[in-house]
C-alpha cells in the first residue's frame, strides 16, 4: 500500500483541542431562528455534530440525548445539534423524535468547518468525506472542556456526564 493510500484512508480528527476557545456561530434552527453561542454564555453547552437527519446512529444519539436531557439541563448543560440538513428537515426530525433542544441547519458547512468536523470517514467498506460525529462540551465562558471523537450514540449522555 502507497504513502497516499495510507494517508487517504487515514480518518480525520478535529484541529481543535481541550482548552481552546470555542468558535463563535451563528446559525438557523429548526424554529427558523437565529442562534449563537454567545447566547448560551453563562451556559455549559453540548454542541454536537452528526450527519444526517433520520439515519440509524443520529436518531439514536439524538433520543438518547432527548430521555436525558432534563437530567443535562439539571447539570447546567445545554444541547445543540448541527448537521448540513436543511431547516425542513430539521422541522421533520425534530417533530417526529420530539426533540427538545435546538438543531442547527449548516447548508453552507460554515460552522462544520469553523469545528473542523468535515472530513475523511469508513463506513460499509467504504471511505467518503462527511461529518465526522463529534461533540464538543463548551464551559460557561466559551473554552472547550471536553471533545467527545468516539461517540456511543446510545450511551451518548453518559460519555459527557463523565466530565
Amino acid at each position: 500500500m502507497s504513502i497516499i493510500t495510507v494517508l487517504k484512508r487515514q480518518l480525520h480528527s478535529t484541529s481543535l483541542k481541550i482548552g481552546d476557545k470555542a468558535p463563535l456561530f451563528s446559525g438557523i434552527d429548526d424554529s427558523g431562528n437565529t442562534i449563537s453561542l454567545t447566547h448560551y454564555k453563562g451556559k455549559k453547552v453540548v454542541l454536537y455534530f452528526y450527519p444526517k437527519d433520520n439515519t440509524l446512529g443520529c436518531t439514536n444519539q439524538s433520543c438518547n440525548l432527548t430521555d436525558n436531557y432534563e437530567l443535562l439541563q439539571k447539570r447546567g448543560y445545554e444541547v445543540i445539534g448541527v448537521s448540513a440538513d436543511s431547516v425542513k428537515s430539521h422541522q421533520k426530525f425534530k417533530a417526529k423524535y420530539q426533540l427538545p433542544f435546538a438543531l442547527v441547519a449548516d447548508e453552507d458547512k460554515k460552522i462544520i468547518g469553523d469545528y473542523d468536523v468535515w472530513g475523511n470517514k469508513f463506513f460499509l467498506g467504504k471511505y467518503f468525506n462527511g461529518i465526522v460525529r463529534t461533540t464538543f462540551i463548551i464551559s460557561e465562558i466559551g473554552i472547550i472542556e471536553d471533545i467527545i471523537l468516539v461517540v456511543k450514540t446510545k450511551e451518548h449522555t453518559k460519555q459527557i456526564l463523565v466530565n
